[in-house]
């Protein structure tokens, strides 16, 4: 999911890790999405491969644009709230990851999902997330911040996701901490704190199943997981 909040500035060790989420990074792991794009095309042929990003944005689309622009693309999007739309080969719809009974079984050719799993729910919402997922079509791209990476992403803070929830919470409630805070009272913290739940490379196994784990490294570090198939 993309954000537009205004960030806190960053100090000590952050900016060395803040760097590993600019365009430069972004591009890499767009680009191993288009290598899977380019073995569907080989397949299809002259037909367009129809993609499923859930809780994309067409603006991401057009700047990763010298990527994938000598492919034949028909792009659906969809995310919580949106307004259905339709911008060139991008079709803006609503859309639950966990649910979309408006489309049937492999309706699509590859689904695409950034740093989304880990913000729909409970274990049952990543499960239900996961059989949409691949039920929609052969193929996924699922990518999601690693646990056990040291820097929290969302939060732009070191450490901060290994600690109780309560404790983050108390945290976040009186200070910005990257997309998220302050808050007027404790409990719209802990609303925020559980509505962010990083998973693991075995979480993420379990859910996919038929898709192979790949790592997005960071000084050795597995910053990020993405399922492939």
């Amino acid at each position: 999911m993309e954000h537009t909040l205004e960030r806190q500035p960053l100090t000590g060790l952050e900016p060395l890790i803040e760097a590993s989420h600019n365009t430069r990074w972004r591009r890499a792991r767009f680009g191993r999405f288009v290598a899977l794009l380019e073995t569907v095309a080989a397949a299809k042929g002259s037909a367009p491969i129809k993609v499923l990003d859930m809780g994309g944005t067409a603006d991401f689309w057009r700047g990763m644009e010298p990527l994938w622009g000598h492919l034949h693309l028909d792009v659906t999007i969809t995310n919580l709230g949106s307004e259905a739309c339709d911008e060139g080969i991008f079709h803006i719809r609503p859309g639950n990851a966990c649910a979309m009974p408006d489309y049937a079984d492999a309706s699509f050719d590859v689904v695409h999902s950034n740093s989304v799993i880990e913000h729909v729910g409970s274990w049952a919402d990543y499960a239900a997330m996961a059989g949409e997922v691949r039920r929609l079509a052969p193929h996924y791209f699922v990518q999601t911040p690693n646990l056990w990476f040291p820097y929290e992403p969302h939060y732009r803070t070191l450490f901060i996701h290994w600690l109780p929830e309560p404790w983050r919470a108390a945290l976040v409630q009186n200070r910005r901490r990257g997309f998220f805070g302050p808050y007027p009272d404790f409990s719209a913290a802990m609303l925020d704190v559980q509505s962010i739940n990083l998973l693991d490379a075995r979480g993420m196994k379990a859910l996919f199943p038929d898709g192979k784990l790949e790592r997005e490294r960071f000084f050795g570090f597995t910053k990020s997981l993405i399922m492939v198939k």
